[in-house]
């Protein structure tokens, strides 16, 4: 879209107000490099069009490609994309207080929350052995009920589906309640308290669950 403005505003629209482009440059901002890694972020959007809009911000400067080899890509932020970092936060901010509430059933999906979640895992919380929580979305489809959040010596990882390691602790809620947690409108002990996220395992593993599972840089912290 062009406005025809030699405006400032205006030309950051014509790169930033395109479908979807404030969720792909807030993918590359938190270190997707990797096409499929990006799509991960956005699963509702296509792969066509997701390839366009990265074409777009390479065209505008905003992203530099470098061949792996084959068809295989790396996409990464140039300065002017990285500039954008306070942009996107700032709305992800204003997005919380005033664009979240209340959220249609539509808009809850245990894919990018589950996605984002992993990269605000703190493995330091737990020993070095490999510690499995089995998360069960209640009110998900079967494609998207279970996940499995793995920490082992540092390293976190995330399945889709079973593993097979033994499971050290099975936390069962529904996503708009951890959705709320992860954006700090609800304490993850109030929750635990209150019934609304049920813990099943490890007693001590449950007990630092809590400190494991940081919250989203855009969470509120008055819960």
């Amino acid at each position: 879209m062009r406005y025809g403005q030699f405006c400032p505003i205006a030309k950051a629209a014509e790169i930033l107000a395109e479908r979807w482009m404030p969720l792909v440059i807030h993918e590359l901002l938190a270190g997707s490099t990797h096409f499929s890694d990006i799509h991960r972020g956005v699963p509702l959007m296509s792969p066509t069009l997701l390839s366009h809009r990265l074409k777009e911000l390479e065209q505008a400067g905003l992203v530099q490609s470098q061949p792996l080899g084959g068809k295989r890509r790396e996409w990464r932020l140039t300065e002017a994309g990285q500039a954008l970092g306070p942009v996107i936060h700032q709305m992800g901010e204003w997005g919380v207080q005033y664009a979240q509430d209340p959220l249609d059933e539509s808009d809850l999906d245990s894919r990018v929350l589950m996605w984002n979640m992993r990269r605000r895992v703190d493995p330091t919380t737990f020993p070095d052995e490999r510690v499995t929580v089995e998360f069960d979305f209640t009110d998900m489809p079967s494609s998207r009920r279970h996940w499995w959040l793995i920490s082992n010596r540092g390293e976190v990882d995330l399945c889709p589906t079973d593993p097979g390691y033994p499971v050290d602790v099975y936390l069962t809620t529904d996503v708009r309640t951890m959705v709320m947690v992860w954006f700090g409108k609800l304490n993850f002990d109030r929750a635990v308290a209150g019934g609304r996220i049920e813990l099943l395992g490890n007693a001590s593993i449950c007990m630092r669950l809590g400190g494991w599972l940081l919250l989203s840089p855009l969470a509120l912290h008055s819960v």
